[in-house]
């Protein structure tokens, strides 16, 4: 008797050094949040909120710099620390990935409406695996060593 069995193929995560992981994960990251900004635009979302009067616009500016610095700022930091401590890229990734998702409360207790809401809590979303991945790529790079 033969018995079938079937594979599913696991993600290929590179070994990359540290300037790649950082600046990779940010061009991802910018790349993936205006590809879901531009489908909100396309969905009718207004991307602007009205707080004491004063109208804000979340526009492609907004999403780039948004996306791109503080992934920008975390990754180097764990990139830093990982110099002497190897185990900081760890406790970045779970640090990371749920400052990402934790912050989906600031976009939800602020008025937008729903199809901003979503759009943008999306955009948070999308930084958590972008960053535990591109963290990944960086220790194994460092381990290949």
């Amino acid at each position: 008797m033969t018995i079938a069995s079937t594979t599913t193929p696991a993600l290929r995560i590179p070994a990359v050094n540290r300037p790649t992981a950082v600046l990779g994960s940010v061009a991802v990251a910018v790349a993936a949040n205006l590809v879901v900004w531009l489908l909100g635009e396309a969905a009718g979302g207004s991307f602007e909120v009205v707080d004491q009067g004063v109208t804000t616009s979340v526009g492609a500016g907004t999403v780039i710099v948004s996306s791109g610095v503080p992934l920008l700022i975390g990754m180097t930091l764990a990139a830093l620390v990982s110099y002497f401590w190897f185990g900081a890229l760890r406790v970045a990734q779970v640090v990371g990935a749920v400052l990402a998702v934790a912050t989906i409360g600031l976009t939800v207790a602020a008025e937008f409406d729903t199809v901003t809401t979503v759009a943008l809590s999306v955009m948070h979303l999308v930084l958590a695996p972008v960053l535990v991945v591109g963290l990944e790529a960086m220790r194994r790079g460092l381990s290949a060593r």
